[in-house]
């Protein structure tokens, strides 16, 4: 009775409820937002001081073993073994997955510990589940129903993500787009953006800088221009596919043959080691910040370091390290970009900037948000070169991406209802 008298009242008195609607969501975005920035703020710092700390003293590596531990001993603790991450953060608002009180301080500790061994883990999915968290649990306190919980949790999750990066537009909308490709959450528009803006804003006051790129010299747009796009496009969905399955074949491999999560975190911290002693130049260690500003500095990496950077991270979050898969995925891009600069002759500022945006694409498929993340990240002034090789790497993406639980509620060749998961 009490939906049928909701819709009736919907219909028969529109501008009331409108204006109920954006009163209200104005003022608890603004809370979520306001609350959800400073936490995030002072996350982004913590990650900041620990990714000194292991850039300067480089023996950290060895503390993984121990970082490990603790991480596992936390969610075991806190009984939340089989805590999802993002994938569960994804399923609160998609279904009726709930999200843990636990989760927000356990991603907050492990990823910071991740960071500080120079995990190969990125800070936007902890960004998700911990801004996810925060606002279900603002959600509970301000008694909303079921509906409204899931936009108070998609406040929280935009308003973290644009805390962290400084990209408030991608934020709002990468929190709409990202749980089911094809229909976005419209309900969520102005809670989300209004939360994202503010969280943004709230951590550039705390000290917090915006990720910006400036990729340099941009050719004039033609026939050529247009080559390029088109083949960033398509080689970076191949690149795109083949790192889905790398992470989630290497969680795969973990499980079965180490199914104790104590020792499956040590032999992913020995292999880690391993690689890191092999590979003395650091390039793969950490989020993967460092080697993106060597890419746009137009220093030399190697041809092969967007295959390790995939390989250094399925090695550390497929073991039970915490943080996320798109900063290490945009270093991919970006790494990928330099090869392609190399062997066509164009700016390596260009190609690795493409290279970032069709690999982000590619992995979370989420179009709208990647292309306005270009326009924050880049700048306006290469619009048609990334919007071409988005639009290419999305659609020859397939159904693969990072998180399991996303949805694919329409197909990407046929306007045809599929409702699937993805890959």
């Amino acid at each position: 009775m009490k939906g049928i008298h909701w819709k009736a009242y919907e219909r028969n008195k529109p501008l009331e409820q409108n204006i109920h609607y954006f009163l209200k969501w104005t003022v608890i975005s603004l809370l979520i937002g306001s609350l959800v920035g400073v936490i995030g703020a002072v996350f982004g710092h913590a990650v900041s001081r620990v990714t000194a700390l292991w850039t300067s003293h480089s023996w950290t590596v060895f503390l993984m073993p121990a970082a490990g531990l603790l991480i596992v001993f936390c969610y075991h603790m806190a009984h939340e073994e089989n805590n999802r991450g993002t994938n569960m953060v994804l399923e609160s608002i998609s279904a009726t997955e709930e999200i843990t009180v636990a989760t927000g301080p356990l991603i907050f500790l492990s990823t910071v510990l991740s960071h500080a061994v120079s995990a190969s883990a990125g800070r936007e999915g902890a960004a998700l589940q911990l801004g996810g968290s925060i606002g279900n649990l603002m959600g509970r306190v301000m008694k909303l129903d079921e509906k409204d919980k899931k936009i108070a949790i998609m406040c929280g999750m935009s308003a973290c993500f644009s805390a962290l990066f400084g990209t408030p537009l991608t934020a709002g909308i990468f929190s709409m787009e990202v749980i089911s490709i094809g229909v976005m959450y419209y309900a969520a528009l102005v809670p989300c953006l209004f939360a994202s803006f503010l969280g943004a804003a709230i951590s550039g006051r705390l000290g917090l800088t915006a990720d910006h790129f400036d990729p340099g010299v941009i050719p004039q747009f033609g026939i050529s221009g247009a080559a390029l796009a088109v083949l960033m496009g398509m080689l970076c969905a191949c690149v795109g596919i083949l790192m889905c399955m790398t992470l989630h074949k290497a969680g795969h491999l973990y499980q079965k043959y180490f199914p104790n999560p104590y020792i499956r975190v040590l032999v992913g911290s020995a292999i880690f080691i391993v690689l890191t002693l092999i590979f003395k130049s650091r390039y793969y260690n950490g989020s993967g910040m460092h080697l993106i500003e060597r890419c746009f500095e137009g220093e030399a990496v190697p041809c092969y370091a967007f295959l390790m950077k995939i390989v250094f991270t399925a090695v550390a979050l497929g073991a039970g390290f915490k943080g996320g898969e798109i900063v290490p995925a945009l270093c991919v891009g970006a790494a990928f970009g330099s090869v392609i600069s190399a062997l066509t002759g164009m700016p390596v500022g260009l190609c690795s900037a493409m290279g970032m945006m069709a690999l982000f694409v590619s992995v979370t498929n989420c179009p709208v948000s990647t292309i306005f993340m270009a326009f924050e990240l880049f700048g306006f002034e290469a619009m048609p070169y990334y919007v071409i090789a988005i639009a290419v790497s999305f659609t020859l993406s397939g159904y693969y991406g990072l998180y399991s639980s996303q949805k694919f509620i329409y197909s990407k060749i046929r306007t045809e209802y599929i409702n699937r998961k993805s890959n």
